[in-house]
């Protein structure tokens, strides 16, 4: 089975990926996918580009985590998110969430909550270069709200212990 999570600065191949995950496992009906990429605009600026930051170790392990609350949650069969840190360009993809399940339904369910808790609660920091300089992103109100559906908050993370 390939590797669960990943955390690298090179890009990724869809197709490769979703091959590998569903590689040798009949019972997989669906795949779905979300591939997340640098916009060139964010609240209205200019983005030149962005820099992501993780915690090497923790970032991993939280997401892992998060992994094993969706197969808990959702019935599928495996899931694989890959995340890239440094510096990247608008178009560049930087994040990609898989999910296998005999049907649609879970698969569309199970990857929209990874990328609900990715989102708002993985350690990861971003930095923008605007042509004003550079600036730190915050999370969205509306990443929060969006958490909060799966019954997650701030005072009760998913694999923070």
């Amino acid at each position: 089975m390939t590797n669960r999570v990943s955390i690298q600065t090179a890009d990724f191949d869809l197709s490769v990926e979703t091959a590998a995950l569903r590689a040798q496992d009949s019972r997989v009906g669906a795949v779905c996918a979300f591939v997340g990429t640098v916009r060139d605009r964010n609240d209205g600026q200019s983005v030149r580009a962005m820099e992501l930051e993780h915690y090497p170790g923790m970032t991993e392990k939280a997401i892992e985590a998060m992994i094993d609350e969706a197969l808990k949650r959702f019935d599928i069969y495996a899931a694989r998110v890959i995340h890239r840190v440094g510096l990247l360009q608008p178009l560049d993809q930087i994040v990609l969430v898989l999910v296998t399940s005999a049907h649609r339904g879970q698969s569309f369910l199970a990857c929209e909550f990874l990328m609900d808790y990715l989102k708002t609660q993985a350690p990861f920091w971003k930095k923008e270069q605007t042509p004003r300089g550079e600036r730190w992103v915050d999370a969205r109100v509306s990443d929060d709200q969006a958490l909060k559906r799966w019954g997650i908050g701030s005072d009760n993370l998913t694999g923070a212990g």
